[in-house]
């Protein structure tokens, strides 16, 4: 029977210091390479190992996949990196510490700008030491300058259905490492989450969740691997 495994990077730098991240490429810190160390000692001791394994282009969720099949024993499966993985893009937000943002502009416009589902934060200035238009690994691509959790679920799940779906139908154990809002789309679709609900959900980093399905990719389970 076909398995999701569902894991978000171990804690960057990033996330220490309480600044929004988005597309900024930041690296995972001690503890979070920790983490992902841990996450896959987890799944070769209950014996949950992947086939094939996605994730971003971004370096603390690929450094998070490997160390994480490091620690499985599994390095050498196929993986694909893909960009339309990414975290959600924060626009303007970026790289700002989040306490100093809300003292800023009040803490019921950043919850807004986080946790709305079809609110995106202010658009990023062009220019800005941010903007990765010109960055070699979105070449060809028209980089977004801020994006709303609802625009973040329009380029994940087409990526899911055309790239990571026929695997599952294959029979395989995808495991796809990324980011806290491109897995809370991919939760969203496999869950069947509202609107309303999704920006409610957290998703813990370095975590293992695992989709059990059946043959039409229908959820017949979901769990924390460490609850199990």
């Amino acid at each position: 029977m076909p398995r999701l495994i569902l894991l978000r990077h171990g804690q960057s730098q990033w996330n220490l210091e309480n600044r929004f991240t988005g597309w900024w490429d930041v690296d995972v810190t001690e503890k979070g390479e920790a983490e992902a160390r841990a996450a896959g000692a987890l799944l070769k001791d209950k014996g949950v190992l992947p086939d094939v394994a996605f994730t971003s282009v971004q370096t603390r969720a690929i450094k998070t996949l490997h160390f994480a099949l490091e620690a499985a024993g599994i390095l050498w499966i196929p993986e694909t990196k893909d960009w339309r993985l990414n975290e959600r893009h924060y626009g303007g937000l970026t790289g700002l510490d989040k306490a100093e943002t809300a003292a800023k502009h009040g803490d019921e416009q950043v919850k807004i700008w986080r946790r709305s589902f079809d609110i995106p934060p202010p658009v990023l200035d062009k220019g800005s030491e941010f903007d990765l238009s010109g960055d070699v690994r979105y070449a060809g691509i028209d980089v977004p300058m801020t994006e709303s959790l609802k625009d973040t679920i329009a380029r994940v799940l087409p990526y899911y259905e055309g790239s990571i779906v026929p695997h599952l139908h294959a029979g395989s154990t995808v495991l796809v490492a990324a980011h806290g809002n491109s897995l809370r789309a991919l939760e969203k679709h496999l869950s069947g989450i509202s609107d309303e609900e999704i920006t409610g959900l957290e998703i813990p980093t370095g975590q293992p969740i695992v989709y059990e399905l059946d043959n039409d990719l229908k959820v017949l389970d979901r769990y924390y691997l460490s609850e199990r």
